[in-house]
């Protein structure tokens, strides 16, 4: 692990709440795709963060930082980078990073700024073996915290072994697309899941249901399931 003072390049805002921050670090680095990082508070104020790029890129460090006034842990992170355009990480964590040694089919499945976990493993996986079957659902109350859909839309018409399935909560009558939750769409999709590698990022109870749900209704393999949220619950 290795503490990085870093400069930050960009800062745009994805939705009204969703924000793309690219950091510069001073030094080396080196992570798995799908492991976070901790912005660096102070000494005992560690905040983690998924790395949406992937390690392959040496240029820069992506996040997906969700900040409002419901979140304002990220939302004090957020300040530190607009006002001081340098952010001091903590580099890598996580074990629910992606098993290149498998190739098993993949099933990720995102909840709002979890997109950031899946998308660095969507990008390794394609690059490890394009022809791999890939599925990612991809979740949010509303379409517009689907940031990055376009950019997904794009990888599965270049790869035709990734299938994207993106799902809205709370549709509006333009939104021709999945409605509900990921879960359920999963459900009704998959009878079986017994051979396929999953990924899941999103809030701890969604991860939490998933596992129970996939594994005991649909036949999961525990030892194949990933998040970081299993560390916790």
């Amino acid at each position: 692990m290795a503490i990085l003072n870093c400069k930050v390049s960009l800062v745009e805002p994805m939705t009204d709440t969703v924000y793309r921050v690219r950091l510069l670090p001073d030094g080396e680095f080196d992570f798995q795709a799908g492991q976070y990082l901790l912005a660096v508070m102070d000494e005992r104020d560690k905040r983690p963060f998924s790395i949406a790029s992937i390690p392959e890129n040496k240029d820069f460090i992506e996040l997906h930082i969700g900040a409002s006034e419901l979140n304002l842990y990220a939302m004090a992170v957020l300040d530190v980078i607009l006002e001081k355009q340098q952010l001091t990480i903590d580099i890598p964590h996580g074990n629910a990073w992606f098993k290149k040694e498998s190739q098993r089919p993949l099933l990720l499945i995102a909840g709002g700024t979890g997109f950031s976990y899946t998308h660095s493993i969507l990008l390794a996986a394609l690059a490890e073996n394009p022809q791999r079957p890939i599925t990612i659902y991809w979740g949010g109350r509303e379409s517009i915290h689907l940031y990055d859909l376009n950019e997904l839309q794009e990888l599965s018409e270049l790869h035709p072994s990734l299938t994207v399935v993106p799902v809205v909560e709370q549709p509006d009558e333009t939104w021709r697309g999945r409605k509900g939750t990921v879960l359920t769409a999963i459900s009704e999709d998959f009878g079986d899941l017994s051979e396929y590698d999953i990924y899941i990022a999103g809030r701890f109870e969604m991860a939490k249901i998933a596992r129970e749900r996939f594994c005991n209704e649909r036949n999961a393999d525990k030892t194949r399931l990933f998040s970081d949220a299993f560390e916790f619950i």
